[in-house]
């Protein structure tokens, strides 16, 4: 499913309506309907609950199986009717675009026999264009109409409101009257249904405006955006339903839109990943790729033990995990299917800059080096990471402590040599927040294109973690995850990730193939401890792994 910002959404709108043919009014109407559809499903579940069931009139020979077309026609008893009539919702209308799709669907929801009102925030004659088009249809079939300020209204007693008030081309903190009557909507207790995004919400980044709406259902049309993901949008939202309204699903991809919400079939489709994890029948341990670990301090060994049991559990053939020697006896037999290599000669159980050539020794005959969990902060330490980042041929990846360690190389680093191998980092905000040197506000106020132009400038593949982890390749393509849940924010959680993303490296996939279906498996893993554990709240990290 493909994302995109408001001026993308601008773009295809405009090639749709000027080369494709396609009438502007065509993709109101479509977008109008979509939205009393999703109105129309939310009274459905009222009428359910009040124990009243929608019927389905089958006439003709379609009634018979093999007799041709069956000719369904909606009814509804009195009694159904009677709730619809009971209903009361107000289209609150802006004087854009947004506004003519809540008028359309103002059409749709009388039609469907549910009291309606209108509502414009500002005067009619400021509609223009189709907006104005459906506003004099609106004033000919005589429904009845409030303007915000003017004339008496109480949105206590609303059954449900439609937001149809700003678009994706609004920017910065509703004015007024937009203000007001956003807060007046919250107040009121009623179900909103937000017409594309909700008003307030920044489209692109998922800021809030204040005031913004809070809203049950967001109508997403035609493609999902941004700021309907990535949070706190994505908790403002409610739930978010894309509809198809006559711009071709296709046309995004021949228009260059690179980020794609990331499911099951993206990596499939998108990414040519064989989910399923099958396995070759006469396949062997060396089939399935070496892993060496070079993580853990005396003081964090169970960052370096969680990456690599991960790696391990999601299929590496063999893993080696690399430890400094004084920490070595203490791990013995903490994972039995580990083997394990002493990297650094220090007696005090940490890191050292001379171990550098003693973990490219180990990494030659190893297909992945990952390198970061627990591994602590050292003297020499930005050599160190250079050593590996320009000696190492295979696949790297890199999280925590080697992450702050390539921070702190600032400009230096333009200076290492470029690797012909893949590199994957893995930040959480913080860490982002120190490569870019810049906030971490500031990183999460805008996910998606700070990790994308990351990613695009150093040539690496980018996980950016957290809350609707974002994966960026260094060819500008972007990934957004849905799967895991908030439980999964305790120690340890990275490390699983680091582990899982270089098992996967190891057994074939590339850079991108394995950042995205790693975070993806270790979401919906963290589901499934969820599940088994009855409450988000008592996942650790090591369930993450049992898991997989």
């Amino acid at each position: 499913m493909y994302m995109v910002t408001a001026e993308q959404m601008r773009q295809l709108d405009r090639y749709t309506i000027d080369k494709l043919g396609i009438p502007a009014l065509t993709l109101m109407e479509n977008a109008g309907r979509a939205v009393a559809d999703e109105v129309l499903k939310l009274c459905a579940e009222g009428d359910r609950k009040s124990g009243v069931i929608k019927k389905v009139t089958h006439t003709g020979p379609g009634d018979v199986p093999g007799h041709g077309g069956v000719i369904r026609t909606d009814t509804w008893s009195r009694e159904q009717h009677a709730v619809r009539e009971r209903a009361h919702w107000y289209i609150l209308v802006g004087k854009g675009n947004n506004g003519g799709d809540g008028l359309v669907a103002v059409r749709h929801l009388t039609d469907a026999g549910l009291r309606v009102t209108v509502v414009y925030a500002e005067p009619p004659e400021a509609l223009r264009g189709e907006a104005a088009a459906q506003r004099d249809i609106i004033a000919a079939l005589d429904i009845p109409v409030i303007l915000y300020g003017q004339d008496n209204l109480d949105l206590r007693g609303a059954s449900g409101i439609v937001d149809a008030l700003l678009g994706t081309g609004t920017q910065g903190p509703p004015r007024e009257p937009y203000a007001s009557l956003i807060r007046e909507a919250n107040a009121s207790g009623a179900p909103i249904v937000s017409v594309d995004v909700p008003s307030g919400l920044d489209a692109d980044t998922g800021a809030l405006h204040e005031p913004c709406i809070r809203a049950s259902v967001t109508v997403c049309l035609a493609y999902l955006k941004y700021g309907l993901v990535q949070y706190p949008g994505a908790g403002t939202a409610g739930d978010v339903v894309v509809r198809y309204i006559g711009i071709p699903p296709g046309l995004a991809r021949e228009c260059g839109v690179q980020v794609q919400l990331l499911t099951g079939d993206t990596l499939h489709d998108a990414l040519g990943v064989d989910v399923s994890r099958s396995r070759e029948p006469d396949g062997h341990k060396g089939t399935y790729g070496h892993v060496l670990v070079a993580a853990g301090s005396l003081r964090m060994s169970g960052a370096g033990l969680l990456a690599a049991r991960a790696a391990l559990r999601i299929g590496s053939g063999l893993v080696t995990w690399a430890v400094p020697k004084a920490l070595l006896p203490h791990v013995i037999g903490a994972a039995p299917e580990l083997m394990l290599a002493a990297a650094a000669t220090g007696r005090d159980g940490e890191w050292n800059a001379d171990s550098a050539d003693e973990l490219l020794q180990l990494a030659q005959a190893r297909d992945v080096l990952a390198v970061g969990p627990g591994l602590g902060r050292f003297a020499g330490d930005t050599g160190w990471l250079r050593h590996l980042w320009e000696e190492y041929s295979g696949p790297l990846v890199l999280d925590a402590d080697a992450l702050n360690i390539l921070a702190s190389a600032g400009p230096e680093l333009k200076a290492w040599k470029p690797r012909n191998a893949a590199v994957v980092l893995t930040p959480h905000p913080g860490e982002m927040a120190r490569l870019l040197g810049i906030p971490t506000a500031e990183v999460q106020r805008d996910r998606i294109s700070h990790a994308r132009d990351y990613a695009r400038t150093h040539g690496v593949t980018l996980v950016l973690k957290g809350a609707r982890t974002v994966i960026a390749c260094p060819d500008g393509t972007a990934y957004v995850n849905t799967t895991g849940h908030a439980g999964m924010a305790t120690g340890g959680a990275g490390d699983v990730l680091t582990g899982i993303i270089a098992g996967l490296l190891a057994q074939g996939l590339n850079a991108s193939q394995a950042a995205a279906f790693g975070v993806y498996l270790h979401g919906a893993a963290g589901e499934t401890a969820a599940r088994h554990r009855q409450h988000p709240a008592s996942v650790v990290a090591g369930d993450i792994i049992e898991a997989l």
